[in-house]
């Protein structure tokens, strides 16, 4: 019999664990506020990237050869990941709301990751987990019904593809040799040049670049996003799973909770039926999934 682990590992595996629901659910948030401050999508993208790649920028000499073996349909797939999830959802987030943004972005990543799977590796996932996929997906089905406006229904979708481009990065993630700072470094550091290149070029507008952007506004995305987002995060997360085993993925189905709780007082967002109903069908059936695979995993009889 495997011997629990010590209190200490599990106190620090919680810790982390709270650090990255808070800061998942800090990225939601973010997203949604980037229509009230004075910095558009772009210059919210050049924080995000930039400040990582900025820190990370000195270790390229000592990761350039690993990133160079690695195969360019992995790298790709971390790629993917970077600018375009960023600027999906943050587009996504101009049309609907902080909350459905924490909910559907992470919350339909499983069912899009194992519907590539089915459709590339012919993957099928066990009964169980096939259910709670089912679950996430009429959850996201609730939501695009229950939407009040065209240009909230357009935002879901517009989710619903940030979220398809989030399972992309994190088949990456499953199928990479890179270590952390690695995976960082190649995230961000195109994601800022093609970002750098859209606001110089003028294809998309840059308030940061004309130097019209607010100092307060500057310190805090690129705190909570480029700091926060792009590197604690990271950290924290792999540090949960190492402590914590399959239990972290299950508590980080909380990070929709905490981010539609907080858009209330932040946003004066209300809870409708709509993203209630979304709430309770996506995280339950992220939860169910998640769980399931620990079984699997543990030996149990469910399939991954």
């Amino acid at each position: 019999m495997i011997a629990a682990p010590p209190r200490r590992r599990v106190l620090l595996g919680v810790l982390a664990m709270a650090a990255t629901v808070a800061l998942w659910a800090s990225f939601a948030l973010t997203m949604r506020g980037i229509g009230a401050s004075s910095l558009t999508m772009v210059d919210a993208s050049l924080l995000r990237f930039g400040v990582p790649a900025l820190l990370l920028l000195p270790m390229l000499g000592r990761l350039r050869d690993g990133i160079r073996r690695e195969p360019r349909a992995v790298l790709a797939l971390l790629v993917v990941g970077g600018l375009p999830h960023f600027l999906v959802s943050a587009l996504g987030a101009q049309l609907t709301s902080a909350a459905l943004v924490g909910i559907l972005l992470p919350g339909t990543a499983p069912l899009f990751a194992a519907i590539i799977l089915l459709a590339w590796r012919g993957e099928r996932p066990g009964r169980g987990r096939a259910v709670a996929l089912a679950t996430i997906g009429v959850g996201a089905a609730c939501t695009a019904a229950l939407t009040g406006s065209a240009a909230a229904g357009a935002g879901v979708l517009v989710l619903l593809v940030g979220g398809a481009l989030w399972a992309i990065y994190t088949l990456g993630l499953r199928g990479t040799r890179l270590d952390m700072p690695s995976v960082v470094l190649v995230l961000s550091l195109p994601s800022v040049l093609v970002a750098l290149a859209l606001g110089v070029t003028g294809a998309l507008p840059s308030n940061l670049l004309r130097g019209e952007a607010a100092l307060h506004d500057i310190v805090l995305f690129g705190a909570l996003q480029g700091i926060g987002t792009g590197i604690v995060s990271t950290v924290a997360y792999a540090t949960a799973v190492r402590l914590l085993g399959g239990t972290a993925a299950t508590w980080g189905a909380l990070s929709p909770v905490v981010t539609t709780l907080v858009a209330i007082p932040v946003f004066g967002e209300a809870i409708t039926p709509a993203t209630v109903a979304a709430l309770a069908l996506v995280v339950g059936g992220v939860v169910a999934y998640s769980l399931l695979g620990r079984r699997s995993e543990d030996g149990g009889t469910v399939r991954p």
